[in-house]
């Protein structure tokens, strides 16, 4: 029996591109949540951590009511950006960001509030600014929370459903990612196709995250 791969190879590839941008977005803010004292910090992480309890159907929801072309955003989106994201790829990427963000900021965010404040305090003595500190002093030195958010943020993409359902739909190639085409598989009672599907998920996801407990611990054992 043959197998179409492509929810897998879309579900992979939305995986690491929000995975990337969620690298590069979360690193800041997690730093900025973590040395900041303003006193909106309980607003800004109450936002951030509102994908933890907040069910996906809610936020697909509402991110399909911000993204179609009969509201606001919308329309503005497509008259002046010519970009449509309600069922496109783009769309997905969007919406994986805003809904896997906690797990990325979170496990880089503790990292950077267990470090020892005398380690800026001794950058800043030695003349270096406070972006050489960040990436030549704390990065270096929080290496488990960083791969943890990492894989983290990977993992959960890959096993998002509601959300994508919500503003992507079920087109094949586009938007048909392997949890949507399990949940078909399972309607159609094809459930021979959808055990492939399901068991290809567990077992990198199972490999992802023994892979982070092999890691932290040697990194634990040679700090």
């Amino acid at each position: 029996m043959t197998y179409d791969w492509q929810p897998l190879l879309l579900t992979f590839r939305l995986a690491a591109i929000t995975t990337l941008i969620l690298f590069l977005v979360g690193i800041p803010l997690a730093y900025w949540i973590a040395t900041t004292r303003t006193r909106f910090k309980p607003v800004i992480e109450t936002l951030v951590s509102m994908p933890l309890v907040l069910p996906p159907s809610v936020l697909g929801f509402y991110l399909l009511l911000a993204f179609s072309p009969q509201h606001a955003f919308g329309q503005w989106l497509e008259q002046w950006l010519h970009v449509r994201l309600v069922f496109s790829f783009a769309g997905l990427v969007i919406g994986s960001i805003i809904f896997s963000l906690p797990f990325m900021v979170h496990p880089i965010q503790s990292g950077f509030q267990g470090l020892p404040a005398s380690l800026v305090e001794a950058s800043r003595t030695l003349g270096k600014s406070d972006l050489v500190t960040l990436f030549r002093v704390l990065l270096p030195n929080i290496k488990p929370a960083l791969l943890s958010g990492a894989v983290l943020s990977f993992a959960h993409t890959i096993g998002e459903f509601g959300v994508i359902l919500m503003i992507g739909g079920n087109i094949p190639g586009v938007t048909k990612v392997a949890s949507i085409a399990i949940y078909d598989e399972v309607e159609s009672l094809n459930y021979a196709a959808a055990n492939f599907y399901a068991f290809v998920l567990f077992a990198i996801s199972f490999a992802i995250l023994l892979t982070v407990y092999v890691v932290n611990k040697k990194w634990l054992v040679a700090r």
